[in-house]
């Protein structure tokens, strides 16, 4: 059978894929042809749909710093810059901020990362418990040493509409996508021969992976990668309270414990105990784990969150990295025409715009113009050089 061939096939068509995509439609240095394969185009499954959605520069790593600096002025800019004809998309953006709170023993570690931040150019604004106090005043802060607070530059928006905003922009620009899943996936001469699930081939000099928590790493082991990455379940509760918590940001508990505006109520999460989180991919919510965990730590953080009202709850999934938690970028030396795009372990959304962009300058040009990712390189794992955050949420 004669496979159809592409110069560019990108499997997994949600925010990653869409981004590299679009990015590579809109390079006038790229000539070749673009396939996108995407085995839900319902997308009602996928992270980028599920997801709370948000952004923030406090990181204490410089790349994942520099990231989310570009991604912000992107967002801010998206209804220009993924225009298609006369619809200019729109994301809801929210720049509500993030408050990181800290008890005594990890202030150094807050003092530290917001040095940095300041230092390339992010607007965080460092609390002290008094300040806390006086700007939320319905936070207990009683076992807190400090806070940080994104002035600008941070909050939540419309991941959904983030993706598809990429996605239209791409098919506008003529990238075809095709409802399908890889079933398979081999080295043919210098390049790759994938078959689909409807039993098509296609063939394509350059392949990149960015098939998400459910097929990333089975994809990459078809062609030889170990890619140590896991599904991981991950559950958001809604809620109404009673009482007003006016200019809430999305406050990170120093549990890990999360809670942001939506609507007008509040949603909420947060990582597992380690002796629950395992791989997974069921989408069944654990309300127990609200009820027993999520609930008490929020309420003894924000007391009117002791009357409250449940709503709706949902679980979606992470890829998760589990050799150091951030993205896995770039080329794989052993296998050359192959990128991956995998791992962001729940931080792709918000940087989706500037990976799209470096895996299409990688692919375009053969290394990054804009914005060096090379610390995130599938490179690190052998040579075990963790890319190490300070606080992971």
């Amino acid at each position: 059978m004669t496979a159809r061939n592409h110069d560019v096939v990108i499997v997994g068509g949600a925010v990653m894929g869409s981004s590299i995509a679009c990015h590579l439609a809109m390079d006038p240095d790229f000539a070749g042809s673009v396939l996108v394969v995407e085995k839900d185009p319902s997308y009602r499954a996928c992270a980028s749909a599920l997801s709370a959605a948000s952004i923030r520069q406090q990181f204490s790593d410089p790349t994942n710093i520099a990231i989310s600096l570009y991604g912000i002025d992107f967002l801010r800019e998206i209804g220009t810059r993924l225009a298609t004809g006369d619809e200019r998309p729109a994301i809801d953006l929210h720049e509500g901020g993030y408050l990181f709170l800290a008890t005594p023993d990890k202030r150094p570690i807050l003092e530290e990362n917001h040095a940095l931040q300041t230092r390339m150019g992010a607007d965080i604004a460092f609390l002290e418990p008094h300040e806390l106090a006086n700007r939320f005043p319905w936070l207990n802060v009683e076992d807190i040493a400090a806070g940080c607070w994104g002035r600008t530059g941070e909050g939540w928006f419309d991941g959904y509409g983030l993706m598809q905003a990429f996605r239209k922009k791409a098919r506008a620009l003529g990238v075809p996508y095709q409802a399908a899943e890889v079933t398979l996936a081999a080295r043919e001469g210098e390049g790759f021969r994938l078959t689909l699930s409807d039993g098509e081939e296609i063939s394509c000099g350059r392949l990149v992976n960015a098939a998400g928590a459910s097929g990333a790493a089975r994809l990459a082991g078809q062609l030889g990668v170990a890619l140590p990455v896991e599904s991981r379940k991950r559950m958001i509760f809604t809620f109404n309270c009673r009482e007003a918590v006016s200019g809430c940001p999305l406050l990170i508990d120093p549990s890990g414990t999360y809670v942001r505006p939506e609507g007008a109520g509040f949603l909420c999460g947060s990582a597992p105990p380690e002796e629950r989180d395992r791989e997974s991919c069921d989408f069944d919510v654990e309300h127990d784990f609200f009820d027993e965990h999520l609930w008490p730590t929020l309420a003894a953080r924000v007391p009117a969150f002791e009357a409250i009202r449940p709503g709706q709850a949902w679980a979606g999934h992470y890829d998760m990295n589990l050799f150091d938690h951030n993205a896995i970028l770039g080329p794989v030396e052993a296998v050359p025409g192959l990128f991956l795009c995998a791992g962001f372990s729940g931080h792709g959304l918000q940087q989706a715009p500037a990976v799209g962009r470096g895996i299409a300058e990688l692919v375009t040009h053969g290394r990054y113009r804009s914005l060096d990712l090379t610390p995130f390189a599938f490179a690190r794992i052998a040579q075990n050089r963790p890319v190490l955050e300070k606080n992971v949420v």
